[in-house]
């Protein structure tokens, strides 16, 4: 069980990493742009902040990093992934679950550069990527469950499909939303969630917890000491 940190803003990878342990980062270009910050600049700010905390190295803090989303053909998606895989040994190339991006996520991994298959929406989609042994896949569950979907059957599929071939790519639910969606997806058993940092605070948070602490506050106030 892992927990990545869906983000590209460095104040949020830091409190997220000092506070909730966080394994690994996932980027988007959403994120790079939310960052304000361009996009050379904002990767290499992330991986020399993971470099400083004795992070260096995918087995330690894995910082997946989306390619151009304009490319659609195989051969410059394996050029720009190349030349984003050689910043940082951090990073992992995020491919869309696309044809010519299964081609170039194949290829890559055949070169030792890891990737992470993203804009998954379905368990067939999550089959090429484990097939050509992705480091991770993606299926997105937010943006499905704002559409009326129950995820939880279509990760378990993931899960039970992956187990059944000793699959070892590691599933990432991304988009997760809510504290529920993240206790959904370790539940029916992928590895890894990715959530914004407002998700992990909320799932530390109950009202009864806070409750309970005025109960004690008010106990401990009112306690004879000597």
């Amino acid at each position: 069980m892992k927990y990545f940190l869906d983000s590209a803003i460095i104040e949020e990878i830091k409190e997220a990493y000092n506070t909730f342990g966080i394994d690994g980062i996932t980027t988007n270009p959403n994120h790079i742009k939310n960052s304000g910050k361009p996009f050379l600049k904002v990767i290499k700010e992330i991986s020399d902040w993971a470099k400083s905390e004795g992070l260096e190295g995918l087995d330690k803090f894995p910082i997946s990093v989306e390619i151009n989303p304009h490319l659609n053909d195989t051969n410059e998606m394996i050029a720009e992934a190349r030349k984003i895989a050689a910043i940082s040994k951090n990073f992992v190339i995020k491919i869309p679950s696309t044809p010519s991006g299964v081609a170039a996520a194949r290829k890559l991994e055949k070169e030792g550069i890891r990737t992470n298959v993203t804009l998954v929406f379905s368990a067939a989609q999550a089959i090429l990527p484990a097939k050509n042994n992705a480091l991770f896949v993606s299926p997105f569950i937010g943006w499905k469950e704002s559409n009326g979907e129950d995820c939880k059957e279509y990760i378990r599929n993931i899960v039970q499909m992956y187990n059944n071939f000793n699959f070892k790519t590691e599933i990432i639910c991304a988009a997760v939303r809510t504290p529920k969606q993240m206790v959904d997806c370790f539940v029916s058993g992928a590895h890894i969630v990715t959530a914004g940092l407002a998700v992990y605070k909320d799932s530390i948070e109950h009202p009864f917890t806070n409750k309970g602490l005025g109960i004690f506050t008010n106990a401990w106030d009112n306690t004879i000491t000597e």
